[in-house]
């Protein structure tokens, strides 16, 4: 009823008849109330009184979510919506098990290999006569049947080998010379070889150290998937606290163009009786447009904001497209116990960058200790025994290598020692500078954290000074304009003053929401930089 007032009111106005006005005076009426909930986000410390500025006049923001579907969302929500759809998320999320795979496939070397042969031979060579002696020579059939079975491998933590291997053979002879058909005789000899370094390859060999190192990859790749996790809550809370800002950015401006527009409709009035200037309307015509423009400028800013939060929470932009997000909460302070040596020993203990650095230092201790190892001569102590069985039964060669009346051993060493062992020098060399160069970029890492905790502390005191002072700024300058406008009533001002105690006040509103966003952003940038995210967010940190 108050929007079809007004527009009849506007219709029969003689000066009041353009369609900015018009379209002023129905962004000012067609106010409703945005959603205010409680803030949802814990906090350490009880909240401060300051919160953004109550306005119950919001024309752009319901203008445009009339239109549209909208979804209330709590930073909570936000924040669990990113944990499960965020791209980045997901895609890191996949490192930690690609590396967890690529660590089971080295333990394959340890795998035993069976190898199996089977051979059967035949040879019939037919008789004949010495020239040179007249004598027969028997003709003969031979045939074999031949089994090889074989089982070798690695052992772990020594880089002992073995190779288990079994011999089996089913033969039969038959000859001219003989009237009947011989049975067929078994012959065996399992045996099993051993060889084990003692000075190279003995503490750590090529297999241990591609193991070790990862396991320290792994380590660094759930690092990275922490770090991401964290980088991405943050960024959806500075997008939250943004978009909380574009929001109360147009209220203001909406508020402005309200008050701009009511100042039109007076002078109009005063004009009309002769008490006003038709130049002191103008004045107030080019105020109500200004804020109109500041207003359609702002829906672009939120238009912006809610996309970079909708891209942040969703790995399907279309089915977002058309909707609103619409914060639950409002900005306010939650204050923040600030101990600058505390922070520092947070952030050096739990920053992911902090612990990767460890994690490269510690896989570079490895890579030395085997570069070490590599400089020894090679001495391998080797040894095999077996037993040998002839049977012209099976069972009967069983039982002649279980008694182990015929066995065979050998025991042995071999040495190899590399003349200048120039490769195996200056690979370790290498290492050892790696290592150092490793320990200064730790240092380096360790530092910048230093600094960048300092700046988020010192960022945090000053946002909380500035909404304390925005705050100030905009009672006083809304007491200014309230007493302003006492005095226009009275006849003792100009909407000139008027204008430009309405302009201070709108900036008096944003710049407290802006303070209100900076300080709830300077708190999650300080969170992230001490490694903090997790705790301060309730969340739970899987990696596989």
């Amino acid at each position: 009823m108050r929007l079809f007032d007004e527009l009849m009111r506007i219709k029969h106005s003689s000066r009041l008849m353009h369609p900015m006005r018009i379209l002023c005076a129905v962004l000012s009426l067609g106010a409703a109330t945005t959603v205010n909930a409680q803030d949802k986000q814990p906090s350490a410390a009880p909240a401060s009184e300051l919160k953004a500025p109550a306005n119950t006049n919001q024309p752009a923001t319901v203008a445009r979510e009339a239109n549209r579907k909208t979804r209330v969302l709590s930073l909570q929500d936000c924040i669990s919506l990113a944990l499960e759809h965020n791209f980045d998320i997901q895609i890191q999320r996949y490192n930690p098990q690609i590396e967890q795979y690529a660590l089971r496939s080295l333990y394959g070397a340890y795998d035993p290999t069976f190898n199996a042969s089977v051979n059967k031979s035949y040879n019939d060579r037919p008789g004949g006569i010495f020239a040179q002696t007249g004598q027969p020579i028997p003709s003969n059939l031979n045939e074999s049947d031949n089994y090889t079975p074989e089982i070798k491998g690695l052992v772990p933590y020594t880089g002992l080998t073995y190779d288990l291997i079994g011999t089996w053979s089913r033969q039969s002879v038959r000859s001219s010379t003989n009237a009947f058909w011989p049975p067929p005789n078994w012959q065996s000899g399992p045996s099993i070889t051993l060889d084990q370094p003692l000075l190279k390859n003995f503490w750590i060999d090529n297999t241990r150290l591609q193991i070790q190192l990862n396991k320290a990859t792994l380590k660094i790749s759930e690092q990275a998937l922490r770090l991401q996790i964290m980088t991405t809550v943050t960024a959806v809370k500075t997008a939250y606290y943004n978009l909380l800002y574009a929001r109360g950015n147009i209220d203001a401006n909406g508020t402005a163009l309200q008050l701009a527009q009511q100042l039109v409709s007076e002078n109009q009035k005063r004009v009309e009786v002769g008490s006003l200037a038709p130049l002191d309307e103008k004045q107030s015509e080019s105020q109500a447009a200004a804020s109109l423009a500041a207003v359609q400028a702002g829906e672009q800013a939120l238009l912006t904001q809610e996309n970079a939060l909708k891209n942040l929470i969703t790995e399907n932009y279309t089915e977002w497209a058309d909707v609103i997000p619409v914060p639950s909460e409002q900005l306010k302070v939650v204050t923040q116990p600030l101990d600058l040596q505390e922070s520092w020993r947070r952030a050096v203990s739990q920053r992911p960058e902090m612990l990767e650095a460890k994690l490269n230092v510690e896989k570079q201790d490895v890579t030395l200790k085997y570069t070490f190892n590599q400089l020894f001569p090679q001495l391998d102590v080797t040894g095999t025994y077996g037993r040998n069985a002839f049977n012209p039964t099976l069972e009967g060669n069983f039982g002649d290598l279980r008694s182990g009346s015929s066995s065979f051993y050998s025991v042995g060493a071999v040495v190899s020692i590399p003349l200048g062992n120039t490769g195996a020098r200056n690979n370790h060399k290498s290492a050892k500078l790696t290592l150092k160069q490793l320990l200064l970029q730790m240092k380096q890492q360790e530092q910048t954290i230093l600094v960048q905790v300092d700046n988020d502390v010192g960022n945090v005191r000053s946002t909380l000074q500035q909404v304390d002072s925005s705050r100030a700024a905009r009672i006083y300058a809304e007491d200014a304009l309230a007493a302003e406008r006492v005095k226009l009533e009275k006849g003792k001002s100009t909407s000139f003053i008027i204008l430009q105690l309405i302009s201070n006040v709108t900036t008096a509103r944003v710049n407290e929401v802006q303070a209100l966003a900076n300080y709830n952003i300077a708190v999650a940038q300080l969170s992230l930089d001490t490694g903090n995210t997790f705790q301060d967010n309730q969340i739970d940190f899987k990696a596989r």
